[in-house]
């Protein structure tokens, strides 16, 4: 039976199924309320890994996330993410980890989460055109700072993270990854070898987990939806995965946190495991 918890860096205690908000309309009006509400239902139900990112409507959804749980409950961690800012007129996305961008950017996360500090900052993706060291040194210093507590990355590959660590201490990754897309093997290999938490984004091959006549047909067996098989199987495939399903809706919430609870056995997981495919999401649209 796996675990249900995992302490990030040894330390921070989470539950393993969180969530992500990178979904949630955060626009005024009805959607933005029950975006709310959805951020709420997830605290009550026990969830206490809450993922976003400056990305994610340019601070936003860091904003929403304040204003709903903000003075945040005991055991509460949200994690963010730095180093994709804005160019040109039309506000497209690039990687920028010049240091000056990573501290503006932690800074505005520190005054959005209304935060002192915060507990688990990761690099969203390494800048090519900025030395490693120099990304990673920023991050450093705010740590050292006071401001960040522990470093995590996103989207790297089994070379970068042995880079990476050869600098910092870093105690979590998210990469893509999935039932139907394991191209990152390797990489949660090696985090599972250092007790590194691993973050799966897409953690759910969108609508092709239904559309998989397999899983649609196991999750009959089991009295679950192929959603659920999708997140059990990565619930059960290293005590180190921290799957982060996102979702604007209540009744979507509640399925995915439901997952803990359908329990696969050995011929399950053969037969899961004999699964894979493409799978690829836009990187902007983590």
């Amino acid at each position: 039976m796996p675990t249900t918890t995992f302490r990030i860096g040894g330390e921070l205690e989470v539950r393993r199924l969180g969530f992500g908000a990178m979904r949630l309309p955060t626009e005024p009006g009805p959607a933005r309320e029950d975006s709310l509400a959805v951020v709420r239902r997830a605290v009550e139900l026990g969830v206490t890994l809450i993922d976003t990112a400056h990305l994610y409507g340019w601070g936003a959804n860091e904003e929403l996330l304040a204003e709903a749980l903000y003075p945040y409950p005991e055991g509460v961690l949200i994690t963010t993410k730095v180093g994709i800012a804005r160019s040109g007129p039309a506000s497209e996305w690039k990687l920028d980890g010049r240091p000056a961008v990573l501290r503006d950017q932690v800074e505005q996360a520190l005054r959005r989460l209304r935060v002192e500090r915060i507990e688990l900052l990761q690099l969203h993706r390494i800048d090519p055109e900025t030395p490693l060291d120099d990304q990673l040194g920023t991050l450093r210093e705010l740590q050292s700072e006071g401001k960040i507590g522990r470093i995590g990355l996103s989207e790297v590959t089994v070379d970068e993270l042995q880079q990476a660590r050869a600098v910092v201490d870093v105690v979590s990754v998210q990469n893509r990854y999935n039932m139907l897309d394991r191209e990152h093997d390797p990489v949660l290999a090696a985090c599972e070898a250092a007790g590194i938490a691993f973050l799966p984004w897409h953690p759910v091959a969108m609508g092709a987990a239904g559309a998989n006549g397999e899983i649609a047909a196991m999750a009959a067996e089991l009295d679950a939806t192929p959603t659920q098989v999708a997140l059990a199987w990565l619930l059960d495939r290293s005590p180190v995965v921290l799957p982060i399903p996102g979702t604007s809706r209540t009744s979507h919430l509640e399925e995915n946190l439901a997952a803990e609870r359908v329990r696969l056995g050995p011929t399950h997981r053969d037969r899961l495991d004999r699964l894979s495919g493409p799978a690829r999401n836009s990187e902007a649209e983590e």
